[in-house]
């Protein structure tokens, strides 16, 4: 065993050294297979047919021409398509309709599925899918979320709809500083290099699905229940994942694939284009946000109100819960916070990468920022001010709140304490130069998950655990955590994941994923270890131990856990043109024990891209008189690139959770939350002009300074809202 030195604390074995991707020689050669390219004989290919109107019936389908063209093999529809139990409640509760497809002639949004075409290759199946002729009687739609839409309601999806406590009119009317802002973010994508493909078959009588998805053992018991099958007569693996940020659960090609698969006896792959991706995947609902913060003088809250509104679609309720991150970042003695949904004819939202926390962070930072702002007081400090004693809503304890560390280490290395507070003074040629801050949460933690462990009768030894390794390194991890937990050195393990025949496991999601997965591992482990102390002979299958966590994760006491951050960013803005360039970004994060410093810090700074990417360019825009996307592909739908990233640091302070085995909390989330507020509040620093409306686009750019040395212009810095 070895042992490192980090500049923090000792680490002792293989967990805390960077370590390169066990899988990665296989990545950078073609050997790693993706779920679009892995070969079959007979295989068949299936091609997605969308509605083009967004509300609606189908009156008809042609599908006499389609049959007859070269190497058509089948036309699924709702006419024809076998039938689906959807009256069920799976792992992430009651299913998207969206999925369920081909089961009726309604048609609730532009882009849903009416039809499959298989055909001998891919292309047959795209030019007979193109030349189908669907007729629909169109009915009035609405796309349009805003403020005081009159289908708003609550809801609560995975936390409360509401929460309150105090008289928060009282304690407004009482506050000697009080902010009353709206902040709206837009419509956005998960856009993961991979598209969704997947390929489904029948073996032996057992339905086999070869996937791209973030838990084998959640798509499978989907498809279960679904098709009304034995939970052994389905195996899903998904062993190479390109991305999937929250997007990759069950989706309608996996079930059309099963269902053509089901009909013609043979292999059917169907894979998702880019442009189908934009309305069958997920997004990121866009979102309006009131908050209202009353202070006194020295920017202690006395009141905190942030109500958030996410729209969803007439089929499925999905929340995006912009209004939990102020229930756990601050508190005030009158605090209240709201999650509302209103149903538009869209599709289905998603989970997309910190669902909630990633825009309620932009606006209740940059509220923060605000309220800093008028009560005279650093952002920083402020923060510090403010930070609770127990969770401000549930009153538990913290396991660990080193938030503050975070803020202090940060600002050492940023050089925070040489900023002139003072906006729009400091300049770089024709770019005005600003910095400024956030704080991030998200939450940490565990689902149950089962683990195989095997020491094998060479002296290695063989994990199986339903994991999925969506590109960020969780093989490696898990190998890592092994490798400790036998008292191994990582050459002496082997991880096999993506296999839902290993057993029910916790899906790659909300940043549980490397933390859950490693506790079934330690826990397996322990047990083995105990077996092959006694100096039991191997056989020559080894021996093989099973562990099962759902007892001990509902054991945990109730506490907060959460991972902590804190965000900088230098911009430069130019008026004139309105560009607005990210000079610079650090992050430092309190984020539990970090198993693999090289993978976690990939993942860190990618969420802060993401930010970056979130502030200034990315914007889906629907057309209110027929629906659908403008520009639903990566030529219309802008992310960040190189030219957009300059110099962007991640690193963390010691923080190991004390109720974790491993003293995991997770990073794939956190470094998104608060980068976005971050970036907005240094374009605040730099010219004076709050942008309370992501993205920050150069229109946006110019119309505030416009404002801001037009004769309306008013307040500290001439601020004013754009």
């Amino acid at each position: 065993m070895t042992t490192a030195t980090t500049g923090r604390t000792p680490v002792q074995g293989a967990v805390g050294t960077a370590h390169t991707r066990v899988e990665g020689r296989d990545k950078v050669t073609g050997a790693a297979r993706y779920a679009g390219e892995i070969p079959f004989a007979g295989l068949a290919h299936g091609w997605l047919v969308l509605s083009t109107v967004t509300r609606g019936r189908i009156r008809s389908l042609d599908t006499a021409p389609v049959l007859a063209m070269p190497g058509v093999l089948a036309v699924l529809h709702h006419g024809n398509a076998p039938r689906l139990q959807t009256d069920y409640v799976g792992m992430l509760g009651v299913p998207d309709p969206t999925a369920a497809v081909f089961q009726h002639d309604r048609v609730p949004h532009a882009g849903w599925p009416v039809a499959l075409v298989v055909a001998e290759t891919p292309e047959q199946a795209r030019e007979a899918a193109e030349a189908l002729t669907v007729t629909y009687d169109e009915e009035p739609h609405d796309t349009v979320l805003h403020a005081g839409h009159p289908d708003a309601h609550a809801a609560g999806g995975h936390m409360s709809a509401e929460t309150g406590k105090g008289d928060l009119d009282a304690a407004l009317a009482a506050s000697a500083v009080v902010l009353d802002a709206e902040y709206t973010t837009p419509e956005e994508h998960h856009s993961m290099m991979e598209p969704h493909a997947a390929t489904a078959l029948w073996d032996g009588g057992r339905l086999e699905v070869v996937d791209s998805n973030q838990g084998t053992t959640w798509v499978q018991s989907e498809l279960v229940k679904m098709f009304s099958l034995d939970e052994s007569a389905v195996r899903v693996r998904s062993e190479h994942i390109g991305g999937g940020f929250g997007s990759k659960g069950l989706r309608a090609h996996q079930v059309s694939a099963v269902m053509a698969a089901t009909v013609l006896q043979r292999p059917v792959r169907v894979v998702m284009t880019r442009r189908q991706m934009f309305s069958l995947a997920g997004y990121r609902s866009p979102t309006v946000q009131h908050v209202r913060l009353g202070a006194g003088p020295d920017g202690r809250l006395r009141a905190l109100e942030h109500r958030s509104l996410n729209q969803t679609s007439t089929v499925y309720e999905f929340v995006e819960p912009g209004a939990g991150v102020a229930r756990v970042m601050y508190d005030a003695a009158a605090h209240r916070t709201a999650n509302h949904v209103a149903r538009l004819d869209v599709p289905s939202p998603t989970y997309m990468r910190a669902p909630g926390e990633a825009p309620g962070s932009f606006a209740i930072e940059s509220a923060l920022d605000e309220l800093a702002e008028r009560c005279g007081v650093d952002p920083i400090e402020l923060r510090l001010r403010n930070e609770p004693e127990v969770g401000p809503v549930s009153g538990n304890p913290f396991s660990s709140r080193n938030l503050a560390a975070c803020f202090r280490e940060g600002a050492r290395r940023f050089g925070w304490a040489d900023r002139d507070p003072r906006p729009g003074v400091r300049r770089d040629g024709r770019w005005l130069l600003g910095t400024g801050t956030a704080a991030a949460s998200f939450p940490a933690g565990a689902g149950p998950s089962t683990a195989l462990l095997t020491a094998e009768a060479d002296g290695t030894f063989t994990v199986r655990i339903a994991a999925a390794d969506l590109g960020t390194g969780a093989r490696t991890a898990l190998t890592l955590v092994a490798a400790d937990a036998l008292g191994v050195t990582p050459d002496r393990v082997r991880v096999r994941i993506g296999d839902s025949d290993f057993g029910p496991a916790m899906i790659a999601g909300g940043s549980m994923g490397t933390r859950s997965w490693a506790w079934a591992i330690t826990a397996a482990a322990a047990e083995l270890r105990e077996r092959l102390a006694l100096g039991t002979d191997l056989p020559p299958e080894g021996i093989t131990v099973r562990s099962d966590t759902t007892a001990a994760l509902g054991a945990l006491a109730q506490k907060e856990r959460h991972s902590f951050g804190a965000q900088f960013a230098e911009v430069a803005v130019d008026t004139g043109t309105g560009e607005v360039r990210v000079r610079r970004m650090l992050g430092i994060f309190a984020a539990g024990r970090i198993v693999n410093p090289l993978t976690a810090r990939n993942q860190l700074v990618g969420g802060m891209v993401w930010g970056i990417s979130m502030a200034l360019h990315e914007e889906a825009v629907r057309d209110r008189n027929t629906g659908g996307l403008y520009g639903p592909d990566l030529a219309g739908y802008h992310v960040a690139t190189h030219a957009d990233v300059r110099d962007v640091e991640a690193d963390w302070v010691d923080d190991p959770d004390p109720d974790d085995p491993v003293g995991i909390k997770g990073v794939g989330e956190i470094g998104i939350v608060g980068a976005a507020a971050a970036v907005a509040n240094a374009v605040w620093h730099a010219t004076g002009v709050r942008h309370r409306h992501l993205p920050i686009r150069p229109d946006r750019v110019l119309a505030g300074a416009a404002h801001r040395d037009g004769p309306a212009a008013a307040g500290a810095g001439g601020a004013a809202d754009a």
